[in-house]
Order: structure tokens, then C-alpha cells, then sequence
């Protein structure tokens, strides 16, 4: 587990929010390239490796995380040099305030910035309870004294904003509590992939790498089916735990067979291939029905359909500064994506097709 969890961090404390991907984008480069035969983007700048068959009429296979994190754009900088914001993907309001964050100016530089709160001290006497502040009222101060100042460091409007968090092991040894699991999951799931079944002889040409933008509408996913237009597509992403709410999703139960979510329905023929893999690898799961979506809502409409499905694990608290998750779940994700790949030949996957 010790050097799954020294991945987990390296992983994890990346900075890239959507539309900002690079830093996510060099790592997986740098760690798939040794294990594929070649390399492949789109025009948004998803990336994927592939390994090619040998075998003739070999079906395509994407297996697809996303690069990106939430976080935050700098919207505007007011005359006393504090911040104002627009978020990347869904904040809670509440998981917002009194927090660290990184800032990114275009040039490059990493400013720290916190966001705000109003201490209980200022507000005595106004009469009725606080209310929910919107993400656009919140205060991010990275200590200016004014907007020029804010500026003389760099700082414009559409800089990006990233939780600062390091990831550490919980006192059992079994849980991680970092930020952006949501989606390094999938990252590492990937690069951890290939890895493992390098050298080894598919029945497939296997699309295996990460789409951008997924946070803020699903947008690599369109971008990457549409262009390596593949007959069955796998995201490989996290989903948030409900187990301490009493809903569905608990961490240290095994992956997840998600047969619904708001924008995908597992067809019948995948959900058999999944269920009948994992009894026969020994794989722990659970059912999961979702409440958000995955890239795999989007890609089961291009082309004229591809059977798509999840391959995920559950965490605690997503999107937010501290993510809590087990990495027996990655463990029992990454046995459960190997098994399939390794079975997907033309004869299974024109099975999986079959209406």
C-alpha cells in the first residue's frame, strides 16, 4: 500500500482544473509512453495511447478518466485588491470558505489565496441567521492592498484558482484524504493499466488514456469518441459516497457496476459482460445508482451508439479540499478494467452489440 499511496499523491497534488490540463496531460504522457505503440490527441487536447492488435478485424476499445479538477476563474479584481470568482464545475457552496488555494497567473505564477468568511463577531446584532452565499459573492484574498498591486503581481481576470490540499493516509492506513480523486482515480487507473499489460497480446486495439473538460459539461468526451470512434467506450471515474448519509456508494465495498445514471442506462448485454467478469475474477463490487454523470452519458451517443459504461470507485466529500477514499477499492477497480480489457476480442464484443 505504500507505494500505491506515494502514486496516489503524486497524482492527486497535480494543479489543472478544466480547460487547464497540461500539468495532468505531460504526467500521463511521460507515464504511458513506454507501455503503447503510439500517441493521440484531439483538438482540445485529450490524450490517449494506443496498443494495437495483432489480431484481424480487432474491435476499438476506448477506456477514457478526465484530467480535470474543479476549482475556480478570477472574474474580476476589486479596487481594494480582493478577488471575485466564477466556478469550474460544481462547488458546494458551503465546502467553499476558509479555505487555501493556489492562483496561477497566465505568466506561470503561483500566488496563495484564501477565500473568505465572515467571523461570527461581525455578525452580531444584524438580525436573522447567515444565508448560503452564492460562489460569485464569495471574497478571494490573496492579501493586495489594492487592485493595482493585485495586478503588479500579474493577477487578470481569468487566472485559475486550485484547492491547495496534500494528500495523507488516514490513522488506519487504508483511506487517502486528499483532494481531486475525482478524477486522478481515472488518471491513475490508466496509466496503471498500461503498465501492467504491457507486452501482453490483446484481442482489441485499445484506446487508453484521459479527456479534458469533463467538469464543465462532458466536452472531451464529444471531442475524443467523435475522432477514434470506438464500438465500446469504459470512463473510468469517481462517484461520491453516500454511506454516511444512508444513500447508496461506500468506500472499501469494491468498484461500482453504475447501472443508472441521468444521462446513461447500462444496456443488458454490457451489464451480463461485467457481472459474468467480475464474478469470474474474483472482483468486489457493489451497485451504484448514480446521481451525476460521466463521460460515458456523451459517448454512448456519437457515432451512431456505442455501448458505454462506468468503471469507478466511490469517495467521500468530492469536490471539495478533502476527498476521503479507500485504496483497496483502486486495487479491486484496476484488477476489475484489466479482466475486461484482456477478454474484449471481436467475438465478445460483437456479443456486447448484439440486439
Amino acid at each position: 500500500m505504500t507505494e500505491l499511496f506515494s502514486k496516489i499523491k503524486e497524482v492527486t497534488e497535480i494543479s489543472a482544473i478544466s480547460g487547464h490540463e497540461a500539468p495532468v496531460r505531460d504526467y500521463l504522457r511521460e507515464k504511458i509512453t513506454p507501455h503503447v505503440d503510439e500517441l493521440v490527441t484531439d483538438g482540445l487536447g485529450s490524450l490517449f495511447g494506443v496498443r494495437h492488435s495483432k489480431e484481424a478485424n480487432a474491435p476499438r476499445i476506448m477506456v477514457a478518466a478526465h484530467m480535470d479538477e474543479v476549482g475556480f476563474m478570477v472574474s474580476q479584481i476589486k479596487p481594494d485588491g480582493t478577488l471575485r470568482v466564477v466556478e469550474i464545475g460544481g462547488w458546494n457552496p458551503l465546502s467553499v470558505s476558509s479555505q487555501r488555494f493556489k492562483l496561477f497567473t497566465c505568466a506561470g505564477q503561483e500566488i496563495p489565496v484564501i477565500s473568505g468568511s465572515v467571523p461570527p463577531h461581525l455578525t452580531r446584532g444584524k438580525g436573522g441567521a447567515p444565508s448560503l452565499p452564492a460562489v460569485s459573492d464569495i471574497v478571494f484574498d490573496g492579501g493586495f492592498s489594492d487592485k493595482a498591486e493585485a495586478e503588479s503581481y500579474g493577477v487578470r481576470p481569468g487566472d485559475v484558482i486550485v484547492p491547495e490540499s496534500s494528500a495523507i493516509l488516514t490513522a488506519n492506513g487504508k483511506n487517502v484524504i486528499s483532494k481531486a480523486w475525482d478524477n486522478r482515480y481515472g488518471v491513475l487507473m490508466v496509466s496503471e493499466l498500461l503498465q501492467h499489460i504491457s507486452g501482453t497480446e490483446l484481442g482489441s486495439d485499445l484506446y487508453a488514456g484521459a479527456t479534458v473538460q469533463e467538469e464543465v459539461g462532458l466536452r472531451g468526451a464529444h471531442t475524443s469518441t467523435t475522432k477514434f470512434d470506438p464500438e465500446l467506450f469504459f470512463a473510468v471515474d469517481c462517484s461520491p459516497a453516500g454511506d454516511v448519509y444512508g444513500d447508496q456508494g461506500a468506500i472499501g465495498e469494491g468498484t461500482l457496476l453504475r447501472f443508472f445514471d441521468p444521462g446513461h442506462l447500462m444496456l443488458p448485454n454490457m451489464k451480463d459482460f461485467l457481472l459474468t467478469t467480475a464474478e469470474e475474477a474474483g472482483i468486489k463490487y457493489q451497485y451504484y445508482c448514480a446521481k451525476g454523470g460521466t463521460d460515458a452519458g456523451v459517448a454512448h451517443l456519437k457515432n451512431g451508439g456505442v455501448p458505454s459504461t462506468t468503471i469507478g470507485v466511490c469517495a467521500r466529500y468530492i469536490h471539495s479540499h478533502q476527498t476521503l477514499y479507500a485504496m483497496d477499492d483502486f486495487l479491486q477497480a484496476q484488477a476489475f478494467l484489466q479482466a475486461l480489457v484482456k477478454k474484449l476480442d471481436r467475438s465478445t464484443v460483437d456479443l456486447i452489440k448484439k440486439y
